[in-house]
């Protein structure tokens, strides 16, 4: 089951909701509104290109891990 992210119309929280579907009515776990809204969420990913070697991972500390060898 996919998690989606929602934001209620009434009071305004978001919140996270664990769903069969992306057409599930969802409440809001703070006022009990059925008025909730799906919103865009975002998500990390790494190229390998850029950032700090920390972000790879165990065993890639000079973040070239997976690179192929290219140069």
């Amino acid at each position: 089951m996919p998690i989606f992210e929602y934001q209620c119309a009434d009071c305004g929280a978001i919140f996270e909701e664990l769903v069969p579907n992306s057409e599930a009515k969802v409440t809001c776990p703070k006022c009990q509104s059925s008025e909730t809204k799906k919103l865009f969420s975002m998500f990390a990913s790494s190229s390998g290109s850029s950032g700090s070697a920390g972000s790879f991972g165990p065993g890639c500390s000079t973040g070239g891990c997976g690179s192929g060898g290219f140069s």
